[in-house]
């Protein structure tokens, strides 16, 4: 909070540990801004899902940050442009899980290249560090590219797009799970 222009991460590489600091995080992060025009700009890396070593050591509990948020709204638009950033002044806080490793950069550049700060929480679950389906090719980082609020599907060869009758709007895991046992059956 003393500089910030500062890009601060702080991993709890455990999800229990973020749990044991909720107090500190309701008090200070989440409402800092609101109590004491504190401006704060901490990126909290918090694992979620149950891979790893137990519920306890591998879940962030997102639904208790999706709470901690002062607004139900979402950042309109096509994610190519940040127009709307009057909506994000007035929010205390962000709470987002990426998918690939272009679009978890993109957020990153963005949440410094924004004119104000506010708080970023990152939930993924830790098995998608080393997974080869959320890698991206370079070009993902070049000039020109954008944080996505939205990743369509890439698998166009399954079924003619006339032929679909549900979409399922996922995230991180839960579409790469999917999308294995899609290309099993």
């Amino acid at each position: 909070m003393t500089n910030p222009n500062s890009l601060v991460l702080w991993e709890a590489q455990f999800g229990d540990f973020a749990n044991g600091a909720q107090v500190i995080i309701d008090q200070f992060i989440c409402s800092g801004e609101a109590k004491w025009n504190v401006k704060s700009g901490l990126v909290m890396l918090l694992p979620h899902g149950y891979d790893g070593q137990g519920p306890e050591h591998s879940s962030c509990r997102v639904e208790r940050y999706l709470q901690l948020c002062s607004q139900d709204e979402t950042i309109p638009g096509d994610g190519k442009t940040y127009d709307n950033k009057d909506i994000l002044k007035q929010i205390n806080m962000q709470v987002v899980n990426c998918s690939n490793a272009a679009n978890y950069f993109h957020l990153l550049r963005t949440h410094m290249r924004m004119p104000f700060r506010k708080p970023l929480i990152v939930v993924a679950p830790k098995k998608l560090l080393r997974f080869k389906g959320a890698t991206n090719d370079i070009e993902d980082f070049a000039e020109g590219t954008r944080f996505k609020n939205l990743i369509g599907d890439t698998c166009q060869t399954l079924v003619a797009p006339e032929k679909v009758r549900k979409v399922i709007i996922c995230t991180g895991q839960v579409y790469y799970d999917l999308e294995a046992r899609r290309e099993q059956e």
